[in-house]
């Protein structure tokens, strides 16, 4: 009995590593199928399906749609605060962690934005994006926002939240089909101008279109 007892612990872990992998798979599918089709297109068993697993195991896990949506949430909260960890005041690495993340995940964020008004899962998501991303503002500009009146420091806030909202990011990289560059570049000009500087002050080096 006892020469048995060393191989527990590894197959418990084992077990373990299998049911995560499972579970990650299950979400990785439920993301590809969120990104091609609306919440109400989604089925339980194309989910199930793409994932290499039962429907019951999407549901045991999962408990629903709902469920999952909650579950990609979460995960695309992590992948948000990794991106966009950047130290306030560092103005130039705070517009490339929002560049870098709306190419990621914008064009998922825009559909479920199209959503939102009918489904409250889909609402209560947005809503938390909507407030995080005014909270990451207001911390990564902080110094220069700490020099401005109470007044002052909420209207900065509110024009720096509106030159970096996602809809500002979709009008110019994909209704106008204009590079990187140029979007980097009127981001430094719309902060700088939100914060009532010079674009210069706030960045080191001037990209996009003056090059």
């Amino acid at each position: 009995m006892n020469v048995e007892s060393p191989k527990r612990p590894y197959r418990q872990s084992a077990r373990a590593r299998a049911t995560e992998e499972t579970g990650r798979r299950i979400v990785d599918a439920f993301v590809a199928q969120f990104r091609a089709r609306w919440f109400d297109e989604i089925r339980l068993e194309d989910v199930a399906g793409a994932a290499d697993v039962a429907v019951q195991t999407v549901l045991r896990r999962f408990g629903s749609k709902e469920g999952l949506l909650g579950a990609m949430q979460e995960r695309m909260n992590e992948e948000i605060i990794q991106r966009r960890t950047v130290a306030p005041g560092d103005h130039a690495a705070a517009i490339e962690a929002l560049i870098e993340d709306y190419e990621e995940i914008g064009e998922l964020i825009m559909r479920m934005l199209a959503q939102e008004d009918k489904y409250p899962a889909l609402r209560a998501f947005t809503d938390s994006g909507r407030a995080f991303h005014r909270d990451w503002i207001a911390s990564a500009f902080a110094p220069a926002l700490a020099r401005l009146t109470e007044g002052a420091r909420r209207r900065a806030v509110d024009a720096l939240v509106v030159a970096g909202d996602i809809y500002v990011w979709r009008l110019i990289r994909k209704d106008m089909a204009r590079p990187i560059a140029e979007y980097r570049a009127l981001l430094e000009i719309m902060c700088a101008a939100a914060l009532g500087v010079a674009r210069e002050e706030m960045f080191d080096t001037v990209s996009g279109d003056d090059e």
